[in-house]
């Protein structure tokens, strides 16, 4: 393992930032497809709620992640959603589905880049509180109490 180099950034801040995203978005895209596949324009050949279900299916099994906040779980996260992003840009490139395709492209791409960023800087706010917490035991005051 690399030795920490340590750095000015606020991780802390980006994480959080991200992770509002990506949170916003994992529902939105939620929402997106309650909205299409329930309401705008359900299967006329099929059960809706199956659909429904086929499509939500990836996402809720992530749900735990998200609401855990798992760096390691958005990461995981992240490799689903490149199989959503392929149906959703499927989806854009039909004329018959296209609002639907442009919408659920916007929002799986900003699903996927906000967990990508809260999984990095996540990581590197984690080092940065190792590596302070190293330097609070490491200080003689610390060394005189023991």
């Amino acid at each position: 393992m690399k030795a920490y180099i340590p750095d000015d950034h606020d991780y802390k801040t980006k994480s959080r930032i991200s992770r509002i995203v990506c949170v916003s978005s994992y529902i939105g895209l939620i929402l997106w497809f309650t909205l299409w596949h329930l309401f705008l324009i359900p299967a006329p050949t099929a059960n809706p709620w199956v659909i429904w279900l086929l499509h939500l299916a990836p996402l809720l099994a992530f749900a735990h992640v998200i609401i855990k906040g798992s760096p390691r779980g958005h990461a995981w996260l992240c490799f689903v959603l490149l199989l959503l992003f392929i149906g959703a840009v499927l989806a854009a490139s039909n004329p018959n589905t296209q609002l639907y395709g442009l919408g659920y492209t916007l929002l799986v791409s900003t699903l996927f880049v906000s967990a990508m960023m809260y999984t990095r800087w996540r990581a590197r706010y984690n080092k940065q509180l190792a590596h302070w917490a190293s330097q609070e035991s490491s200080t003689p005051e610390n060394a005189k109490q023991d």
